[in-house]
This record gives C-alpha cells, structure tokens and sequence, in this order.
C-alpha cells in the first residue's frame, strides 16, 4: 500500500495538471500550500493555454490558478523535443488509450524532466502506470496530505481547504485517501461533496 503522501523526494519538482492547479486555487489558499510545499511546482504552456481557454469560458478557479502563476509560485516551462515526443504518442490513438492535450504535456514534461506528474484523472494515471513505470505520479490530495502542509496551516484551515476544494472543483480524490480525507473534514461536510463515493457520503 502506498503511504498517505507519496512526496517524500522535495528535490524533485512536481508538474501540475490544469485539474491539479484548479483544485488547489479552488481551496481558497492556494499560495499558502504552494509556499509551506518542499518542491519546486512547473507547468507547461499548453496547460496554461488550456487554462486560459477555460478562462474565457468563466472558469473562476482557472483565473486563481493563472494568478499563482503571475506570482511565480508556479513557474511556466516549455516541452523540449524528447517532451513533444512523448506528447505525440500520448494523444495519437484510440480514445481509450490516449489523453487530452493538458495531461498529455504534463506527463510529457514530468518524464523528460525526471520529475512528479501531478494528475487526478483515473485515465491519465492508468496509462502513466502502463507506459511509463518508473515515472512518479502524484494527486492534489497527496500535496494537500503532506506533513509540511498540515503543520504550517494547522488542521482546521486544512480540513477547510480540502473542503472547499471537494466543494468549489470536485477534487477527485483516490481510494487510499477516502478515511483521511473524511476524517480530517468530518461526516457532515463529506456528505455534501459530490466527488466522494456515495458509500463514503452515506455513513
């Protein structure tokens, strides 16, 4: 079984997913986490199109994560060419076995640059699991459940900030963090997260 957080290498930068960046805008201090967080975090201009593309489309949580950018707490890269390889492979082929152009740059990215993917999607972690078996993949959760985190914001801004984002972008959230993520934010406030498994809302 995986530990609770799987960042435990603060040397290694993580790449954020455009999913990634909107839960963590979406609870509310954002720049808080990103601050108290021992890694480097990167993003690829493709994801930031993306962003920008939602943007426009009145996405609110996208506008806070493009301001950690103009903040420099989240720093813009480029892919290089062993990136736009990857990305190629990665959105060529059935809808089953490729990904959208966001997460297939930040796998892209995370695989050249040796470093973290930072993906929630179920699709997108599968095929890194298949095609790229050494290369670390992580979730929002597994930043928001780092100690560093919890000991810098305390448990009742924490548990507020995992709210928000379950309640604000429908943080999706792995089968490994269900108890933490209910016991830390409680029953009552679980229920009302839509994301959650209804089992875990019903108890």
């Amino acid at each position: 079984m995986k530990p609770l957080c799987c960042l435990d290498r603060p040397t290694i930068a993580i790449v954020v997913d455009a999913s990634a960046a909107i839960n963590l805008s979406a609870t509310g201090c954002a720049r808080d986490i990103v601050a108290a967080l021992p890694h480097e975090l990167i993003i690829v201009s493709v994801v930031l199109d993306e962003l920008t593309n939602g943007l426009n489309r009145g996405w609110s949580n996208a506008e806070r994560a493009l301001e950690l950018v103009d903040d420099s707490l989240i720093m813009p890269v480029e892919l290089g060419e062993v990136g736009w390889s990857h990305f190629g492979r990665l959105v060529s082929g059935s809808a089953e076995d490729t990904v959208d152009d966001g997460e297939a740059a930040t796998i892209a990215c995370a695989v050249e640059k040796e470093a973290i993917a930072l993906i929630d999607e179920r699709k997108a972690n599968r095929i890194c699991e298949e095609r790229f078996s050494g290369l670390s993949v992580a979730s929002t959760v597994d930043i928001l459940a780092h100690p560093e985190i919890a000991r810098v914001m305390g448990q009742d801004k924490l548990a507020t900030a995992v709210y928000n984002a379950l309640q604000g972008a429908r943080m999706s959230v792995q089968h490994r963090h269900l108890e933490w993520v209910v016991k830390l934010i409680g029953p009552d406030r679980a229920e009302k997260c839509p994301s959650l498994p209804r089992s875990v809302r019903s108890r």
